[in-house]
């Protein structure tokens, strides 16, 4: 292939890549830009076999028919409340496919690769392996293999240091030695980059979460960048840059919502969290609040249910706060439809969307794209809480630490000074949570004890059904 015709073909690869990133940004478009970016790397992988023709074309297809199987399978098995490990899953995945092809770059020899070359390929091996094995262990957490809580050994901070220190020697030592000396400079590369993405991603859990989700997603975006620096691929590097940035421009976003620095999320971890109180059973026959603002205790229906279905019916404007409970409830469907039916009474619903809700950047909107809600009716949390006072009604659907007052109250909790959802301006609240402990911040949330708050706990799908048939009627 003439070198003209392969750049120009790049360049059209790299921007159909681009396109498809910018269709991303509405549902409306998301799926159109899924095909976008698969026709554009399933055309990178044709231009690289074309001009670099395999001496057995049975190995890639082997490759291409596994790789698809496995692909197919997991896409098809995994619900939408796995979504989040998948996504670690697959960050892990181009984690190692950027060490091993490093890997054996460097296990070639380095006496005709420039400098930046041999550089970036161990860049490439060392962000890689420590990308892999972080993402691996995010993904457990995530998919409740492993406890989800930061775990601490002693001296962490300390391991760490030497970990990365001990990378330094080891390069060298992989530099200036060959044959089998090289390969175990290499491999010991991989393990020390390995064990040390463990313990960075071991101390981060609960609401960081997000964070070390995007920031693996730019980590693996820059290991393959550096791996097209290695291999002279200006597709692959322009691929892994266009990733790496948007992760970090994701991973901004993310603590700008948590306002906390980077380096205090993933080098400090979370604060030290406080045993969450048991959930406190109610005396029977006694509301956990009043429910209407204004109105006489007398006056109001019976039940928690009634009180809640009436505040919905008597209000014009309802603003309706999704978490991760009801990811874990599975609950979407039945708030969509709950919105649909408060929709039809002539009233205006919509639904605040807070940076960090869930455990993977926009894990919200993904959900209620699921649940065909409509994408103009998400507002995000900045354009949401100017309108908070003026609203009728807030309906909280499984997220307590986004929406606790005691961010902008109290001093010296794990959530001191981050940006919440305002829900406690509101006229009324109602709290669907399945129980009324702390989120995982470990905080107390005193909008449980604000009388304008009705308290409805339970499975978050059962609730949103009872409660949208209770305020269906007349």
């Amino acid at each position: 292939m003439h070198p003209a015709l392969a750049t120009v073909i790049e360049v059209a690869i790299v921007l159909c890549l681009l396109a498809a990133f910018w269709r991303f940004r509405s549902p409306l478009t998301a799926r159109g830009a899924n095909g976008m970016a698969a026709g554009a790397l399933a055309a990178a992988i044709a231009i690289v076999l074309v001009r670099q023709p395999p001496a057995s074309a049975w190995a890639p297809l082997a490759a291409f028919a596994a790789g698809m199987a496995v692909g197919c399978a997991v896409a098809f098995a995994v619900s939408m409340i796995q979504i989040p490990a998948m996504v670690a899953f697959q960050h892990g995945a181009g984690g190692v496919a950027a060490f091993l092809v490093s890997y054996v770059e460097l296990s070639r020899g380095l006496g005709s690769a420039s400098a930046v070359n041999s550089v970036s390929g161990f860049a490439g091996l060392v962000i890689g392996a420590g990308t892999f094995s972080a993402s691996m262990l995010a993904a457990a957490k995530l998919a409740n293999i492993l406890r989800g809580r930061p775990t601490r050994f002693p001296a962490h901070g300390l391991m760490l240091m030497v970990l990365i220190a001990a990378l330094v020697p080891l390069c060298i030592g992989a530099w200036t030695s060959d044959g089998w000396a090289r390969h175990a400079f290499l491999t010991a590369m991989v393990l020390d980059a390995a064990v040390t993405g463990l313990l960075f991603a071991v101390r981060i859990g609960g609401a960081d979460m997000p964070v070390l989700i995007s920031f693996l997603n730019a980590s693996a975006g820059l290991a393959a960048a550096f791996c097209g620096v290695a291999v002279q691929s200006r597709l692959l590097m322009a691929a892994g840059a266009t990733v790496a940035s948007s992760g970090s421009v994701l991973t901004h976003i993310m603590c700008v919502g948590m306002n906390r620095s980077l380096l205090n999320v993933l080098w400090s971890g979370n604060a030290p969290q406080p045993k969450p109180k048991p959930a406190q059973a109610r005396p029977a026959g006694q509301p956990p609040a009043a429910a209407i603002a204004g109105s006489a205790p007398a006056a109001q229906p019976a039940s928690p249910l009634e009180r809640a279905a009436a505040l919905l019916r008597g209000a014009k404007r309802v603003v309706i706060v999704p978490g991760y409970g009801m990811a874990l409830a599975n609950a979407q469907g039945r708030v969509a439809e709950l919105a649909r039916r408060l929709e039809k009474q002539g009233k205006e619903v919509l639904f605040a969307i807070h940076p960090v809700a869930g455990r993977m950047p926009g894990h919200m909107n993904v959900l209620l794209a699921e649940a065909e809600v409509d994408y103009e009716k998400l507002r995000e949390m900045d354009e949401i809480n100017p309108m908070l006072p003026e609203v009728d009604a807030v309906l909280i659907v499984g997220a307590c630490d986004v929406v606790n007052p005691a961010a902008i109250g109290a001093e010296g909790t794990p959530i001191s000074g981050m940006p919440i959802i305002r829900v406690h301006e509101a006229r009324a609240v109602v709290v669907c949570n399945l129980d009324d402990r702390p989120g995982y911040s470990g905080v107390e949330n005193p909008l449980y004890d604000d009388p304008r708050t009705v308290m409805l706990l339970g499975d978050a799908a059962a609730t949103m059904s009872r409660l949208a048939d209770a305020a269906g009627r007349a």
